[in-house]
């Protein structure tokens, strides 16, 4: 990854523009693992990647983008694939590096705006997305799709998990399928593939909450 200029001491954004979801609490992604395991931290992989992964569904380079403390990453690794963890959060690329370090895993892990992955100069076949779409606003979702594209060449394939608007005890910014058909249009590069229930691990939810694993394929821009 190349290097990031330093940001003024005081930012506690790290000299990037803060995202929807920050700038409605106030606070960074990185506060979320200062007083404990953020909300989504289960303390491993989530279930829906545990089972991508046993079906051998990830290939090539991969990319796991908003990976947090690194469980997805790291059950990733362990299958032998090169992979790549990024986030904007400090502290929880400090604990993937380590559990990396304590368990023998070789996994990279690297800051990374997702909004402009392009930066990175890297490309990958397959791209894991657990948890972060669902925060961005609709704006935020045109760049990052776009952004996503830039690290990709048509035949890569896109996991994206995330909180669903259907069933009880929704978890926080729940997307529908209409979000995502426009999220994922025609001349965007990419192409839905499928739309599956699923249970989104929390800390809050026994059960996991509601939750849709996507399928996406990465096209030719012009292709419909």
């Amino acid at each position: 990854m190349p290097k990031r200029s330093e940001p003024a001491a005081d930012d506690p954004f790290g000299g990037r523009t803060p995202t929807s979801h920050e700038r409605m609490t106030g606070r960074p992604w990185d506060a979320s693992y200062q007083d404990g395991p953020a909300p989504w931290d289960i303390g491993g992989p989530q279930p829906a990647v545990e089972r991508i992964v046993a079906a051998g569904r990830f290939t090539g380079a991969v990319l796991d983008v908003g990976c947090g403390t690194g469980e997805n990453t790291l059950l990733i690794a362990s299958r032998g694939l090169p992979v790549l963890g990024v986030d904007v959060a400090v502290g929880a690329l400090e604990t993937a590096r380590a559990n990396a370090a304590e368990r023998g895993l070789e996994a990279e892990f690297a800051i990374a705006d997702a909004l402009h992955l392009e930066l990175s100069g890297r490309r990958f076949d397959t791209v894991l997305d657990s948890g972060l779409f669902h925060t961005l606003d609709s704006g935020e979702r045109v760049e990052y799709v776009r952004s996503l594209a830039t690290v990709t060449e048509p035949g890569a394939t896109l996991y994206l998990l995330c909180f669903s608007d259907i069933g009880p005890e929704p978890g926080p910014h729940p997307v529908g399928r209409a979000e995502l058909a426009a999220a994922f249009a025609p001349g965007t590069g990419w192409r839905i593939e499928s739309i599956e229930a699923e249970r989104v691990g929390t800390r809050f939810h026994d059960k996991g909450a509601p939750g849709r694993l996507v399928t996406i394929a990465r096209v030719p821009s012009d292709s419909g």
